[in-house]
């Protein structure tokens, strides 16, 4: 009793220490604001929150950078989000599987989130940004103007709808990541459209002459698998389509390399609808976003309708268990940097010399006439595999402080085609988080960085767990310079994945201690970098296209769970770093500076595997 009797008292407690805190006065309006106006400054300013924009400022904030990041929507992701729900892709090859903070994000949702629920995806991208002191993060925030300063961007000013507050923003360098280029005000120069196949001799364009025609949007839809069938019925205002709107003849390419797709309209299991898709004709990607929703349900209420209730029970077994509100944008603005990337960069692989990023999603140009067309939704050419993005498409041309990362990188529409998709989008934004740190840290601007600074950037990148095409990744001295037995030396070449046919790991089980390096002379050891086996074979790490399952998505199991790093001081090992729950393919340790003869990571578990795969072990 007495214990029920403390708990109600610190309640009681509790529950008025808010009001003690007040100001013993009612607001009103002849005391009170409506709209609170709020200054702030920072090093980065990013706009933009999806992955391009979370991995810009993760990435500038994780190298010491203050950044603020400002986004539009009450949760991070932006197509990937709970709220469009756009399934992330990106290179189609095992191999070339993107790393660096999206494969950290991903594991991560594997951890806290193995069902795979949308809005806990939501909150794994959200942790990943509040977990950085160096982040001031500000949802439900529009930028609405900006302020110049000479050729330079001083300041944005931003408008939070739901804290009724006007900010002003300055920072020394900014970041577009909102895909419709809103720095564009700042007079810098860009490109909405498509280019006449003569401009750049693209050939996989069919146009002579240049229009403003883009891809159009997508609302998707999400079903769950049921025993029971009831019919659907969609409402008034939606189209309601007959087997007459899909009689169209569909024929296979007879082009190698050549895939031309349709309206997936025959089958209900893995179907993500993007071929829902308004006309990019009709309708600006923009400015004429509030018909593009209405056009987008009608459409959307009516497909599944149609297929629902079709004699033939195509989709007997499915219930619509979601809808989506918010269209999810492909195409609407380009900046223009030193360097425009172009089709044939994409198809002869982008061997640039500042190569920062790569791609690998084919050539997929949508027709610009959307859903209403009758015919192909798009044509795919297939390119190779991880071609270089130059990091001369990430910065402008005229306004020297302001970078952009994702769908407004400096790129030709077709070259866009492929470049656009967020697995591509979140590499480019690491690496235009990176740059702008590394700028402000040699104080120069972006194109600085790559005059006189490009090979630091990419070696940072690399050392993120980035690849970069045609190189690899350089060792630490210090590991270079270790003794180690033959079968640890792919720990040390540099290629942090399986590659050609090589595995470039090492196998080690728990409690053993078989990966060590070895020095003649006692140095001065801080810490140490992994890279653990996150399986890139395993694709479901992207979130899936059915709603409600009850399958658990397992963590990569061969990936160390529990480890400890240990040093040989004195003759005797030592630990100096322990990890515990590690979910995270790169994994970095700090730990008191040492000198020790011996460095060695001893795995405690993995992940259900007999035994850990360890691509990378750096001395630090």
């Amino acid at each position: 009793m007495k214990r029920i009797v403390k708990i109600l008292t610190l309640c009681i407690s509790l529950s008025f220490q808010p009001l003690m805190a007040q100001k013993p006065y009612l607001l009103t309006e002849e005391n009170d604001s409506v709209i609170k106006n709020v200054n702030l400054d920072t090093d980065i300013v990013v706009c933009g929150g999806g992955l391009a924009g979370v991995s810009a400022a993760v990435a500038a904030a994780r190298h010491g950078s203050k950044v603020i990041l400002i986004q539009d929507r009450p949760m991070l992701g932006g197509n990937s989000s709970s709220e469009t729900r756009m399934g992330i892709v990106g290179v189609k090859e095992d191999q070339c599987q993107e790393a660096g903070i999206l494969e950290e994000m991903q594991c991560r949702n594997f951890r806290y989130n193995p069902l795979q629920r949308y809005t806990l995806w939501d909150d794994v991208i959200y942790s990943t940004v509040v977990e950085e002191p160096n982040i001031k993060l500000l949802l439900n925030t529009s930028v609405r103007d900006v302020e110049m300063d000479g050729e330079n961007i001083a300041a944005v000013k931003c408008w939070n709808i739901n804290a009724y507050t006007n900010y002003r923003i300055s920072g020394k360098l900014f970041i577009d990541c909102t895909g419709d280029g809103i720095l564009r005000l700042s007079g810098a120069k860009y490109r909405r459209g498509t280019e006449s196949k003569h401009e750049f001799n693209e050939t996989f364009l069919t146009n002579d002459t240049a229009s403003t025609a883009t891809m159009g949007n997508s609302i998707l839809l999400q079903l769950r698998k049921t025993n029971e069938h009831r019919p659907f019925k969609a409402p008034d205002w939606a189209y309601h389509f007959t087997d007459d709107d899909f009689n169209y003849a569909t024929p296979k390419s007879t082009i190698p390399g050549v895939k031309l797709n349709y309206k997936i309209i025959w089958r209900a299991h893995d179907n993500n609808f993007w071929w829902i898709e308004a006309s990019g004709v009709d309708f600006d990607a923009i400015h004429d976003a509030n018909d593009i929703q209405f056009e987008l349900k009608r459409i959307a209420h009516g497909i599944w309708e149609y297929m629902k209730n079709h004699p033939d029970g195509r989709c007997r077994e499915y219930e619509l268990d979601w809808i989506g509100s918010l269209p999810g944008k492909r195409e609407s603005t380009r900046y223009i940097g030193p360097h425009i990337l172009t089709q044939d960069d994409v198809t002869s692989g982008g061997h640039f010399e500042d190569v920062v990023a790569y791609g690998g999603w084919t050539l997929d140009n949508h027709d610009p006439r959307g859903f209403h067309n009758k015919g192909l939704a798009s044509v795919e050419h297939k390119i190779n595999q991880g071609y270089g993005i130059p990091f001369d498409c990430l910065y402008s041309v005229n306004v020297p402080n302001l970078m952009f990362a994702g769908r407004d990188i400096s790129a030709t529409h077709m070259a866009f085609s492929s470049a656009r998709v967020m697995a591509t989008c979140a590499l480019i934004g690491q690496a235009a988080g990176t740059g702008a740190n590394l700028a402000l840290e040699k104080g120069t601007t972006p194109a600085g960085v790559r005059k006189n600074h490009i090979a630091e950037l990419q070696d940072r990148l690399e050392q993120d767990d980035c690849m970069l095409p045609y190189r690899w990744r350089k060792v630490s001295e210090l590991t270079r310079k270790a003794a180690t037995a033959a079968e640890n030396e792919p720990m040390r070449n540099g290629i942090d994945r399986e590659w050609e046919g090589n595995d470039n790991g090492v196998y080690t089980s728990p409690g053993e201690s078989n990966l060590e390096y070895r020095w003649k002379k006692p140095v001065l050891l801080s810490g140490a970098r992994f890279i653990f086996d996150s399986d890139f074979k395993v694709r479901g790490k992207r979130m899936r296209k059915l709603e409600a399952t009850t399958e658990y998505a397992e963590m990569p199991s061969e990936m160390a769970r529990d480890y400890r790093v240990e040093a040989l001081v004195d003759n005797k090992w030592v630990k100096v770093a322990e990890v515990k729950d590690n979910f995270r393919r790169l994994s970095r340790v700090s730990f008191e500076p040492v000198k020790a003869k011996g460095l060695r990571i001893v795995v405690d578990s993995t992940w259900g595997a007999p035994k850990a795969h360890v691509f990378a072990f750096d001395a630090l």
